[in-house]
């Protein structure tokens, strides 16, 4: 049987049709690898969006604190003790004289008795010493009294005796004698003096020693007494007890802070910065403090020197008013002015963004129905805004939100 052989014009077709066929797979295949992927959707609710401006910025840092007062006083125990009895509440109002809390202290009750006791024996020791010196001094001088009435006698009687052997009434021995015995008094009345000086000297002395004694005993006295005084804890100020570091029956020793007292009416805020933000914050620097019933200007009076926890403490000194409800360690919020920029490119702080840094924002095209990621060179920062160098202009808006979860996509599209 013969099969009819297939046409030369059929065969060409075919093979015409083949070729563009594969020529269009080819096109198709080549276009589709070409294409970019489509790019995820976020929804433009979800994401934070800002504008950039050109204008003034104010530089500014915050953190969180509390009220403190400026006067605070600790009160240690003065000496060692047992409480007894606690007279005063934290809370209460206190004068320099109110007694807070109360201790005993036997031993020291004692040591205090003798202390007294030593001293009024030296006391009287003095008081006998100095009748009896004075005794002494008057005996002496007596002495010396009578040694020169002596003398004064023998003098007269030599003079006398002088004249009459010039009249030829009397030897010239016995004015030998009258004028020997006028110089041995003489000679015994100068003596005498000097005895006086010296005895009255040697009284000032021992009286001198006598009272350095007392004045010793008279300081432990004092000493022991102001201890026993201080078994009655006091205040020491006007103000309001705060805390009070003491139990009945609780011993304490000598140093022991047993309570806290504070004047309420004198109050400074007292701000965590974070450190990475402290590095401009200088002495005098205006603040606001927000006490959640109002906001009160101050200006930064203290810095710490060093950082606890990654935070750096300032004390806030208040120009003006507290609102009413202030109170110590009520929780605030302090604001502190750094500078103010008078014309900058800036924008919302992002949430990815660090102050003299380089990052990538989305930035919004086709209004804003898609964003592409450009690369961001931000400036100085304040607690909500930051400084643009290079890469945006006025008007460009970008998204600030956290967009670390499309770090692998340049462009996204917003629903």
């Amino acid at each position: 049987m013969d099969i009819p052989r297939e046409s030369e014009a059929r065969r060409r077709r075919r093979l015409l049709y083949g070729l563009v066929a594969g020529v269009a797979v080819l096109i198709t295949t080549l276009g589709l690898s070409r294409l970019r992927p489509a790019p995820p959707a976020v929804e433009r609710a979800t994401v934070w969006v800002d504008t950039v401006k050109r204008g003034p910025m104010v530089r500014e840092v915050r953190g969180l604190g509390k009220l403190v007062p400026e006067r605070i006083t600790w009160i240690p125990a003065a000496s060692d003790g047992r409480v007894v009895k606690l007279k005063v509440w934290p809370g209460s109002p206190v004068k320099p004289d109110t007694v807070i809390l109360e201790m005993v202290n036997p031993e020291l009750v004692q040591s205090l008795a003798d202390a007294e006791y030593q001293l009024k024996a030296a006391q009287a020791d003095y008081d006998s010493l100095t009748v009896k010196l004075e005794t002494e001094l008057l005996d002496q001088r007596s002495t010396s009294a009578t040694v020169t009435s002596e003398f004064r006698q023998a003098k007269t009687q030599a003079d006398v005796d002088e004249k009459l052997v010039a009249a030829g009434l009397l030897s010239k021995l016995k004015l030998q004698l009258s004028e020997a015995k006028a110089e041995q008094l003489a000679v015994r009345q100068e003596f005498e003096q000097k005895r006086v000086s010296i005895h009255s000297e040697s009284a000032r002395a021992q009286l001198a020693a006598q009272q350095a004694k007392i004045n010793q005993l008279k300081a432990l006295y004092e000493l022991k007494r102001g201890q026993v005084e201080g078994l009655r804890v006091r205040a020491g100020m006007n103000g309001v007890l705060q805390s009070l570091a003491a139990e009945v029956g609780q011993r304490v020793t000598s140093g022991t802070n047993l309570a806290r007292v504070s004047d309420p009416t004198v109050l400074k805020a007292e701000i965590k910065i974070p450190e990475t933000q402290a590095k401009d914050v200088q002495l005098g620097q205006t603040a606001s403090i927000d006490t959640r019933n109002g906001l009160v200007a101050g200006h930064v009076s203290r810095i710490d020197p060093s950082a606890v926890n990654a935070t750096v403490t300032l004390d806030v000194a208040l120009d003006e008013p507290l609102p009413p409800g202030a109170r110590p360690d009520l929780g605030v919020e302090g604001t502190i002015t750094i500078e103010r920029l008078r014309d900058v490119l800036y924008v919302g702080r992002p949430a990815m963004g660090q102050a003299d840094s380089r990052t990538t924002l989305f930035k919004l095209v086709q209004n804003g129905k898609e964003a592409t990621r450009v690369p961001v060179t931000l400036g100085r920062a304040s607690v909500s805004t930051i400084e643009v160098v290079e890469g945006l202009k006025p008007g460009d808006e970008v998204i600030l939100s956290d967009m670390s979860a499309w770090d692998g996509f340049d462009r996204i599209r917003l629903n």
